[in-house]
């Protein structure tokens, strides 16, 4: 099989095109983040999410010193997603959890009262990181659709790949969720839909993408990202990085949406598209 040669930064990692990149300025392009600047701009490591979980819920946590309560979030999430990841949530007991991370019951009890409260912290917290790192893309970025949408690709794999056993849980446990984890975790997919349909309509607006459908566009473009961190040990082992898929599902997504860099020749397109039926009819 042939493989695409992956562009080199100055860095060395490869960094990935926009879905219209012709078009994008050398500064542009230089400005795009790797795998690596992504994790020195947001800190996802367990002990900073668990930090922020203990914030959030210090109404119901009842443990006075914070080095130990994070200490002891970190065991139980982890052990969570560990346990959830082996036999699934449904089937995992508060007491496998506490014979599993080596924590009494009560000491469980000391931070949620039952299983669907730390289904919701845990889910709390994936809809959190979603719209910290989503929800504000950079200001430059606000006239610019295609480098916006190339932003939020890029943004959602390097988010999913860090914090990769937290989406895979929501993924792969959604059917099984009480009625409030469900709703939760329908309206986090939707908002990131959300985001990629406004970014797709700017494009059309501009005359830089043609795209029948807004919606149904949005919604295929997220079982690419979907697949990143739900097949993840596939791309392992095709030694794909961070980047590399980034770059792939940007061309894809750009072909599919008949990207231009020169809003005319879309214009163009979609007129000649339009006549043809008139012309077949005249005929």
């Amino acid at each position: 099989m042939k493989r695409t040669k992956i562009p080199q930064t100055a860095d060395g990692p490869p960094v990935g095109p926009a879905p219209c990149d012709k078009g994008a300025t050398p500064e542009r392009r230089s400005q795009r983040r790797t795998f690596k600047s992504f994790q020195a701009e947001f800190d996802f490591s367990l002990k900073a999410i668990c930090t922020r979980m203990l914030e959030r819920h210090r109404d119901t946590i009842r443990t006075q010193k914070p080095h130990v309560a994070v200490a002891r979030l970190m065991r139980i999430i982890q052990t969570t997603l560990t346990l959830a990841n082996r036999k699934g949530f449904h089937s995992m007991s508060l007491r496998d959890l506490a014979t599993e991370s080596g924590l009494s019951m009560g000491a469980l009890y000391t931070y949620f009262d039952t299983k669907e409260t730390l289904l919701m912290m845990i889910l709390g917290e994936v809809s959190s990181a979603v719209s910290q790192t989503l929800g504000s893309p950079p200001v430059h970025l606000t006239d610019d659709p295609a480098e916006r949408l190339h932003w939020l690709l890029e943004t959602h794999v390097y988010l999913t790949e860090v914090m990769q056993p937290w989406f895979v849980f929501a993924y792969m446990e959604a059917k099984a969720f009480p009625k409030e984890g469900r709703e939760k975790a329908t309206k986090s997919e939707l908002s990131t839909e959300s985001m990629i349909a406004d970014a797709l309509a700017d494009g059309v607006e501009r005359g830089l993408f043609s795209i029948d459908d807004l919606e149904m566009t949005a919604s295929l473009i997220k079982p690419l990202l979907q697949d990143w961190y739900v097949k993840r040990s596939k791309y392992r082992r095709r030694g794909v990085s961070p980047e590399q898929y980034v770059q792939a599902v940007t061309e894809f997504v750009g072909t599919a949406i008949r990207c231009r860099s020169d809003p005319k020749a879309v214009k163009s397109g979609r007129s000649n598209q339009r006549s043809e039926p008139a012309a077949a009819e005249s005929s």
